[in-house]
């Protein structure tokens, strides 16, 4: 029997920076290559060398198109990845758009803190000149008798679990899994048959219980705001969170559930990303399609404003009575978002509400933990405004719906290694894929080495 050796070097005791490698023995395939998310864009992780030489990489695989998962791809080019890469077409898009800000960003960095980007614009071509694009369910073969397949992830547009297969044998890389039910997309295509499962974990230890809630949360925000003629925060992840908000505000107002206000969508990166999703309605569910094929314009409604300019941005604040802004990031980390919460925060008629994942040191951390006083662009802002989160809009599938994930997996799973997830949700999933299902988990270490019989 084959074997092979598998590397964990990103990904692991932290939700970000997903970076793993499969070693075959005639052949070496990267699948994901994210960037640590935290305080700063380009934090002194994503800067380090990478654990292993770049060029000796044949092939990398992509499961979507978020940062933390993409990030540091133009730097593999960089440093001398020449191979190529695979994804779905709607992942290779996003990420042609997430880059291109991702460096812009950096840029900024580099002027405002002396932090040097990762990359140049030369290397995001590059990548994309190395970059193939597969449909879902298509098996293509590769290098060393490997055969891959991807399958639909349920996370975001273009989202997908890559099966490995060798000789009959099967390693599966979930990515990011998707949360069901979704307002955008479709459930996952739960892989079977495997051997080995490389997963996330992000909510390894919570359920989302606000699912059924959640548009009526977001109804009763709606409302508050407009009764205290206040303004109506929102960080968004640009790539799928500000999409179903988009979605979600233009169903209420055409349901006249709420009357129409103010919107403004002040993310640049937000509004190509949105022109995405417009292009690609093959990857919605089905009736998200039928919505759009009625005629309705998800992504649209009376008084949504697209901010495109740093002029139009600041011109926000000045506009009287109840509106709702949504800039990203999403974890607060950077971008527009900052600027609104210097001039909102402060004011107690303000509400700002969370709808993703708000990662350890982030500000969205920070301010979903009660801090009362935070620092923006070296200013000292108070926090009187409302801080809300709503948990329902998780692109990541919870705890009970991560143990089905493997109990629909089959007999023949030999190990789970649990990765992308803080160290508390990782280890808390491993015993209960332990103690539910019998199956022999791990959680693996930064660096750790397995061989697979593969």
């Amino acid at each position: 029997m084959k074997t092979s050796e598998l590397g964990f070097y990103g990904g692991v005791g932290s939700v970000t920076g997903a970076n793993f490698l499969l070693n075959t023995g005639g052949a070496k395939f990267l699948v994901d290559c994210g960037m640590v998310q935290g305080d700063r864009f380009a934090e002194t992780t994503n800067s380090a060398d990478f654990p292993y030489d770049p060029v000796t990489i044949d092939v990398l695989l992509v499961t979507h198109a978020h940062s933390d998962h993409i990030g540091r791809i133009p730097k593999l080019i960089k440093d001398g990845f020449k191979g190529k890469i695979y994804s779905t077409e709607p992942t290779r898009a996003l990420a042609a758009v997430m880059l291109e800000d991702a460096l812009s960003v950096m840029i900024f960095e580099e002027q405002r803190f002396g932090t040097p980007r990762l990359y140049e614009k030369s290397d995001i071509e590059t990548a994309l000149s190395l970059w193939q694009t597969v449909e879902y369910g298509e098996r293509f073969s590769l290098t060393d008798d490997v055969i891959v397949t991807l399958s639909n992830a349920g996370h975001i547009l273009g989202s997908a679990f890559i099966t490995i297969e060798r000789d009959g044998r099967r390693l599966v890389f979930s990515g990011d899994i998707g949360n069901n039910p979704q307002p955008l997309m479709s459930a996952p295509d739960i892989p079977t048959g495997y051997h080995y499962l490389v997963m996330e974990s992000v909510y390894g230890d919570r359920s989302h219980e606000e699912v059924a809630e959640r548009s009526d949360l977001l109804l009763n925000h709606i409302e508050q705001i407009i009764k205290k003629k206040g303004t109506l925060i929102i960080p968004a992840f640009s790539l799928e969170r500000t999409q179903i908000l988009l979605l979600e505000i233009n169903d209420l107002v055409e349901q006249n559930k709420v009357e129409p206000i103010p919107v403004f969508l002040d993310s640049p990166l937000a509004i190509a990303v949105t022109d995405i999703y417009r292009d690609r309605t093959k990857y919605l569910r089905q009736e998200v399609r039928k919505q759009i094929e009625s005629g309705d314009d998800i992504f649209d409604f009376p008084k949504l404003k697209f901010t495109r300019t740093v002029a139009d941005s600041r011109a926000i604040a000045k506009v009287n009575g109840p509106k709702i802004i949504i800039a990203g990031s999403g974890m607060s980390h950077g971008g527009r978002i900052q600027g609104h919460e210097k001039n909102f925060l402060e004011d107690k008629n303000t509400t700002l509400l969370l709808v993703g994942y708000q990662s350890v040191g982030s500000l969205g951390r920070r301010l979903q933990d009660g801090a009362k006083r935070v620092r923006i662009d070296d200013q000292t802002v108070k926090v009187r405004a409302n801080i809300a989160t709503i948990h329902g809009w998780s692109g990541h599938a919870d705890r009970e719906q991560l143990i089905d994930f493997v109990a629909k997996g089959g007999e023949r799973i030999e190990k789970v290694f649990v990765t992308m997830g803080e160290e508390r949700s990782a280890l808390f999933l491993v015993q209960r894929l332990r103690d539910y299902l019998g199956i022999n988990a791990i959680a693996p270490s930064q660096g750790d080495m397995v061989r697979l019989d593969l």
